[in-house]
C-alpha cells in the first residue's frame, strides 16, 4: 500500500493506491470571511513544511489562513516570525490505513473532500446512510473514514464525497482510514484523545531516529528532508514515486489540463541525492523513475509526462555521477543489484550524445571530438505546453543545456543541418566527462573491467579535446569555442565545471580558482552567480542571466573538494549554506533561485533541488566520491555544529564541526578528535586502525581512544590505532 501527499495539487490531502491505476484520495479545504482554498491554491498559503518521515509513520504541514485566498503568484511571501498556521494538517500510517488531523485557528468552514485523482474511478458513499457515521469509498481498493466530530453536512456522489464541519479557533478534527479489499469493517469511532496520543508517540519515534543537527546549522537537514519527503508525488500508472521538480511543475497534456505527472531529467538526479540523506530507498525510485523515461534511442528527456515528452533533447548527463554517490552512500547489499539495473539505461544514455545522426554525431555538429547543446528537428512533436511550438532550434538547444536562458549562449550560431549551437560547449563536454568517469567506477563496481577501462579511455580523451581546444592560457580559464575558432567572450559558473570532471592539471586548476574567487567577477557574500558579474547581463538577475542556481554550486563546490582547494570549497558551502536557510528559516520557502546581489529568493517558492545548497553544509561534514573516498571535515568552520544519524557507506556516524576541530563517532563509538579543522580523506576503518589522508593548516593533534597522534600542518598519510590503550 502506497500512502502519502502524491497529489500534487493536494499538498493538503493523502492519496491511497494499493496497485498501479487504482485507489483514492483525500484533501482538506477552507472557507472563511467569503474566501475559499482548495487544491493548489493551499500552496501559496503554505506556513510550515514540517517534518515527514519517508515511510509515512508521521508527517506535518502548516498554512496561513490570514493570507488572501486566490492569489496564486501574486501571495504575498511574509516573513513567519509572529505569524501563526491557520490549518495544521498531520497524518500517519497505521497497520490498516493512516490517521489525519486538521487543527484550525481561524472561524469559517473546514471541509474534508473525498475524490479521485488522475484518471481513477470509483464511488463514495456516505456511510450507512448518517452523515455522523462516515463515508466510504469502493474503488477495488474499499476504504471506509470515521471521524472525530460528526460534520454539519456530508454528501457524496459517484466521483466525490464532501463532509463540511463549521470551526472555531482552536477546533480539531481527526479522522482514520481504513483500508481493505473487501467492505467489512469493524472499526470503531475513533477518539480524539486516542488520535492526540497515536500523532505524538509517531512524531517522538521519527524525531528520534532522523537525521539531526545542533549548533549553527541547527536546523540544516531539516531543511533538506522536509522539503524533499513532501515534494514527493505518484505516477498513477506505474504506481513509482518520483519528485517533480516542483509541485507546480506538471506540465499540459494533449487536449487540455495538466499531465499526471511531469519528470525532467538532471533535476530528478540531483533529488535522488538530496533524498539519500535519509530515504535511499526513494532515492533509487527517483533515480528508476527517471530512467524509465528513456525513448528508445536513449534519449533521457529534458522532460517527460505520462502522455509527453521532450524526444529532440535531452539534459546534462549528471546521472552516473548521481547514481555512483547514491550507491556509495547507501553501501548495501541491495545497492549492487540496483546498480546492474540501472548500467545499461545509463551507458545508452551517455552513448545517445555522439550517436550517428545523418552521417555525424548528434552533439558534435562540426566533428572536432567536442560536443554542443542541440535539438533533434526530426524529432519534434506538436507540443500541449504552449510556449514549446514556436521556440527556434537554438531556444530548444539552450533548455537542453538546463540553463535556459545563459548569456553565454546569446552570441551562439545555429546549424540547421546539424541540429546544435556552433558553439562547443565547455559545461556540456565536462558534464560528459564527469559522466564517463562515473560510468567507469560503476563498471569497476560490477566487475566489468573492460567497460572500465573504455570508459576511462573515453574520459581520458575527452579531457585532452578539451585541453587542447577551449582552455585559453591569456585568460586563464576554458571557455565555449565557436566553430570559427573564436573563444566566447562570456564567462559563467559553468566555465568552472571541467574542475568537477578532473580536466585541468594544478595549475590551470589554481588559475581557475583565482578567477573564481575575484570578487569582482565571482566572489562575495552571494555566490556563484551563473554569469561574471562584470558581464552587460549580469544586471538582469532573470532566470540564469546573473542569479544563483543549486545545482552550479553544488558541482563547483564538488570541483573544488576535488583539487583539494578546501578553504575555497568551505566558504562556498557556508555562504550556500546561509543563503538557503535564510530564506527558509525566515519565509519558510524552497526557492529556485537568489539575486546574487541582494541574495534575495527568486523563481518558485517550492523548487525540489533548492536544498542542494543545504547540503553542501552536510558535506562539509561527511561525504563520499570517487575522488576523495569517505571524507569527513571542514577547514572552515562557521560556528560550531554537531550532526547526528548520518548515514554513509553504510555506517552510522555523528560528526560535529568547529573552530575547535572535527569529533567524529561511528555507529555510537568515538572514532577520532582534532584539536583544529581539519580534512580527513580516504577514510578507512579497519579492526584496530583507522587509516586516513589528513589536512590540516596547523600542527594538530589526532585522538582515538588508544592514542594521541601528531600531524604537521599540509597533507600527512595516517594510520592511527583504535580500540582501549
Amino acid at each position: 500500500m502506497i500512502v502519502g501527499a502524491l497529489d500534487p495539487d493536494a499538498w493538503s490531502g493523502l492519496v491511497f493506491s494499493d496497485r498501479p491505476g487504482r485507489g483514492f484520495g483525500l484533501r482538506w479545504a477552507v472557507e472563511r470571511d467569503g474566501e475559499r482554498a482548495d487544491g493548489a491554491d493551499l500552496l501559496y498559503l503554505v506556513h510550515d513544511v514540517g517534518p515527514h518521515d519517508p515511510d509515512g509513520t508521521y508527517a506535518r504541514v502548516a498554512f496561513d489562513t490570514d493570507l488572501q485566498f486566490g492569489r496564486r503568484d501574486e501571495t504575498p511571501i511574509v516573513a513567519k516570525v509572529d505569524r501563526r498556521a491557520g490549518l495544521t494538517v498531520e497524518w500517519a500510517r497505521t497497520a490498516t490505513g493512516a490517521i489525519m488531523r486538521a487543527t484550525v485557528q481561524f472561524a469559517g468552514i473546514l471541509e474534508l473532500r473525498g475524490y479521485f485523482p488522475w484518471d481513477w474511478t470509483g464511488e463514495w458513499k456516505v456511510k450507512t446512510g448518517t452523515q455522523e457515521s462516515g463515508l466510504c469509498v469502493l474503488c477495488g481498493l474499499c476504504g471506509e473514514i470515521s471521524w472525530t466530530r460528526p460534520p454539519d453536512t456530508a454528501v457524496a456522489d459517484l466521483n466525490e464525497a464532501v463532509a463540511r464541519f463549521a470551526v472555531s479557533p482552536g477546533d480539531a478534527v481527526g479522522i482514520c482510514v481504513f483500508t481493505t479489499e473487501n467492505t467489512e469493517n469493524t472499526e470503531k469511532k475513533p477518539d480524539a484523545s486516542a488520535l492526540d496520543f497515536e500523532f505524538r508517540r509517531a512524531e517522538q519515534a521519527y524525531q528520534s531516529r532522523r537525521v539531526a543537527s545542533e549548533g549553527a546549522w541547527r536546523d540544516l537537514p531539516d531543511s533538506i528532508t522536509n522539503n524533499l519527503h513532501w515534494m514527493v508525488a505518484l505516477q498513477p500508472e506505474a504506481g513509482q514515486r518520483y519528485v517533480p521538480a516542483g509541485r507546480r511543475w506538471i506540465f499540459p497534456r494533449p487536449g487540455g489540463g495538466r499531465d499526471h505527472w511531469t519528470i525532467f531529467a538532471w533535476d530528478a538526479f540531483f533529488n535522488a541525492l538530496e533524498l539519500s540523506v535519509e530515504s535511499p530507498d526513494l532515492a533509487r525510485e527517483t533515480i528508476e523513475a527517471v530512467l524509465a523515461t528513456q525513448y528508445e534511442n536513449g534519449c533521457i528527456p529534458n522532460w517527460r509526462g505520462r502522455f509527453f515528452g521532450t524526444r529532440d533533447r535531452s539534459q546534462p548527463p549528471v546521472g552516473a555521477f548521481c547514481v555512483w554517490k547514491v550507491v556509495r552512500r547507501a553501501a548495501c547489499t541491495v545497492q549492487r543489484e540496483f546498480l546492474a539495473g540501472v548500467f545499461p539505461a545509463l551507458e545508452r544514455w551517455h552513448s545517445w550524445w555522439t550517436a550517428d545522426k545523418n552521417g555525424r554525431p548528434r552533439r558534435d555538429g562540426n566533428a572536432n571530438g567536442l560536443c554542443e547543446w542541440g535539438s533533434d528537428q526530426h524529432e519534434r512533436r506538436e507540443s500541449p505546453a504552449p510556449w514549446e511550438n514556436p521556440a527556434t532550434g537554438r531556444q530548444r538547444a539552450g533548455w537542453e543545456s538546463g540553463q535556459d536562458d545563459l548569456p553565454n549562449w546569446d552570441d551562439a550560431g545555429w546549424s540547421d543541418e546539424s541540429g546544435t549551437m556552433m558553439l562547443d560547449a565547455v559545461d556540456l563536454n565536462s558534464y560528459l566527462v564527469l559522466d564517463a568517469e562515473c560510468l567507469g567506477h560503476i563498471a569497476t563496481e560490477l566487475g566489468d573491467e573492460a567497460k572500465a577501462r573504455f570508459y576511462r579511455a573515453r574520459a581520458e580523451g575527452l579531457r585532452d579535446a578539451m585541453n587542447a581546444l577551449l582552455w585559453d592560457e591569456a585568460r586563464g580559464l576554458y571557455l565555449d569555442r565557436h566553430w570559427d575558432g573564436r573563444r566566447s567572450s562570456r564567462v559563467g559558473a559553468a566555465n568552472f565545471l571541467p574542475l568537477v570532471a578532473g580536466v585541468p592539471d594544478p595549475p590551470r586548476a589554481q588559475r581557475l580558482l583565482e578567477t573564481l574567487l575575484d570578487p569582482e567577477r565571482f566572489w562575495g557574500q552571494f555566490v556563484v552567480p551563473t554569469i561574471s558579474r562584470d558581464d552587460p547581463a549580469f544586471g538582469n538577475q532573470q532566470y540564469w542571466r546573473g542569479t544563483i542556481w543549486p545545482p552550479t554550486n553544488y558541482l563547483i563546490y564538488q570541483g573544488l573538494r576535488r583539487y583539494r582547494f578546501d578553504e575555497a570549497a568551505g566558504t562556498l558551502a557556508a555562504r550556500s549554506v546561509a543563503l538557503f536557510l535564510d530564506s527558509w528559516r525566515t519565509y519558510r520557502l524552497c526557492r529556485e533561485n537568489y539575486d546574487s546581489r541582494t541574495g534575495e529568493g527568486g523563481g518558485h517558492r517550492y523548487q525540489s533541488w533548492g536544498p542542494l545548497f543545504a547540503l553542501l553544509g552536510i558535506e562539509e561534514f561527511a561525504d563520499v566520491t570517487p575522488w576523495d573516498g569517505l571524507r569527513f571535515g571542514s577547514l572552515v568552520a562557521d560556528g560550531t555544529t554537531a550532526l547526528r544519524r548520518l548515514s554513509l557507506a553504510g555506517r552510522r556516524w555523528d560528526v560535529r564541526l568547529g573552530p575547535d576541530g572535527l569529533s567524529v563517532r561511528v555507529d555510537g563509538a568515538h572514532l577520532l578528535t582534532s584539536d583544529s579543522p581539519i580534512v580527513a580523506r580516504h577514510v578507512t576503518l579497519e579492526r584496530k586502525a583507522v587509516t586516513a589522508e589528513i589536512t590540516a593548516t596547523r600542527s594538530t593533534a589526532i585522538r582515538t581512544s588508544a592514542t594521541i597522534s601528531l600531524v604537521e600542518a599540509g597533507t600527512t598519510q595516517v594510520t592511527v590505532p583504535l580500540g582501549r590503550p
